[in-house]
């Protein structure tokens, strides 16, 4: 099983290097947001897409928390000094989702705030889409004792000591708020130019396989994509109001 994995990722890393081969010298613009809760594999996922890439081609953003200067600029400007030139791919490891979900939860900004950013976001990208940036979306979405497991695994591993955040400490408490807070932000931000896809992560290696399969259909020539398989419908697949109450998105 083992192997299978790592010649099926080999296989798709091989994919990504052509397709960024194919993007070079072209004005070709790609932004990749990955969102979901803390321990759903987001750092890991990325380690994997980028593993190969072009280091001056590639670029992962996850910003800290706002300065003070920030806090009182335009909520997306300072997302916007990291979008990409031609033939760069940029991966926000949280984006400015920040503000539908852990603001929300902990009230790091008002109802106010939040409120417009819901109006807001969808018109951001549709001109990022429009301007010719391609524009992924990913939702990972894990269960709440997979979350646990993964969450206790930093506290007692020292290599993981720089994931720990005091966010991991109310992430399970608030698993409520944290549902709420993604099923509105799901509903009012997914749109037909920008849509968003939901991962089912619980087993990180099927995800990672699905989520690079999903960008390389997006992305890719058509030459490359082609010997793409589709990514597994019951692991990846495309945001719809039923999957709010069919047992799809974990509650």
């Amino acid at each position: 099983m083992a192997k299978h994995y790592h010649e099926e990722l080999e296989a798709l890393q091989l994919a990504l290097v052509r397709t960024q081969m194919a993007m070079a010298g072209s004005d070709e613009r790609v932004v990749i947001v990955l969102e979901g809760r803390d321990g759903a594999g987001k750092d890991g996922t990325i380690k994997r897409i980028t593993e190969h890439l072009s280091v001056r081609a590639t670029r992962v953003v996850a910003l800290p928390k706002p300065s003070d200067r920030e806090r009182t600029q335009w909520y997306f400007q300072r997302y916007v000094a990291h979008l990409p030139a031609a033939g760069e791919i940029v991966i926000f490891n949280r984006s400015w989702y920040n503000r539908a979900g852990v603001e929300v939860v902990m009230g790091f900004s008002t109802a106010a705030e939040q409120e417009a950013f819901l109006r807001d976001a969808p018109d951001f990208e549709r001109m990022l889409v429009e301007s010719g940036i391609r524009l992924v979306k990913i939702w990972l979405d894990i269960s709440m004792a997979e979350q646990e497991k993964r969450l206790e695994a930093r506290r007692t591993d020292p290599l993981k000591a720089l994931k720990v955040s005091d966010m991991d400490k109310v992430a399970q408490a608030k698993w409520t708020d944290y549902s709420a807070a993604r099923d509105t932000m799901l509903t009012r931000t997914h749109t037909p130019f920008a849509p968003w896809h939901i991962v089912r992560a619980d087993d990180k290696r099927d995800a990672r396989i699905a989520i690079i399969r999903h960008i390389l259909h997006d992305i890719a020539p058509a030459d490359i994509a082609d010997g793409v398989k589709a990514p597994d419908s019951d692991i990846l697949f495309p945001f719809e109001m039923a999957a709010l109450e069919d047992g799809r998105l974990e509650r």
